[in-house]
């Protein structure tokens, strides 16, 4: 199979073959990097998703290879293959259901520190803020409206497929890392060294 007939979406076992090939496309996994260093595909770069949205043109530049994108289940890749879409970049697949579907395949993973995804956390907080909200309905007369307002922000990011407290969740300290400024990125990608 030649590079201009590989499908857009790629499924797990397709990947791992191709990886294998001389012509093998660099992947990017754009999760947190603390998701990163959970557990990644051996040789892929981390660019996390708010770093290549707001440098997409910087980082496309460095892409002149054929490009898998990964995060978790496949939906921040899809939203960054759009970004990278936008730039004219049309070497760009997206790996089907994501490291879910990678490791569910038992292929080769580099693993780390266990830290919680970014999906995890959210489901935390907003479970955790709505229960507070109720309750403090019961004393605060009126406060359950926020609740309804987080279960609307959840809504709007379902029928969206971006989330604005996952974003939020991305930038705390928890979730950075040493790979997650734009220097380093572009060093990665102009290089070929990965972390």
């Amino acid at each position: 199979m030649t590079a201009q007939t590989r499908p857009p979406r790629l499924d797990a076992t397709t990947l791992r073959s191709w990886l294998s090939e001389p012509d093998a496309p660099r992947v990017i996994d754009v999760r947190t990097p603390a998701e990163f260093e959970t557990a990644h595909i051996p040789g892929s770069y981390n660019v996390p998703l708010h770093l290549l949205q707001e440098h997409t043109g910087e980082i496309a530049g460095h892409l002149d290879q054929d490009v898998v994108l990964v995060c978790r289940s496949g939906q921040r890749a899809t939203q960054a293959e759009r970004q990278l879409a936008a730039t004219g970049l049309a070497n760009v697949h997206v790996l089907d259901g994501g490291i879910l579907a990678w490791q569910q395949q038992a292929a080769p993973i580099k693993a780390g520190r266990a830290r919680w995804d970014i999906e995890r956390q959210v489901r935390l907080v907003a479970g955790s803020l709505v229960v507070l909200f109720v309750l403090g309905g019961l004393v605060i007369p009126g406060l359950q409206y926020a609740a309804a307002a987080i279960g609307a922000g959840l809504a709007i990011a379902a029928l969206t497929n971006t989330c604005a407290m996952g974003m939020l969740l991305a930038k705390l300290p928890y979730n950075r890392g040493a790979s997650c400024n734009l220097d380093s990125v572009v060093a990665q990608l102009r290089t070929g060294a990965t972390p």
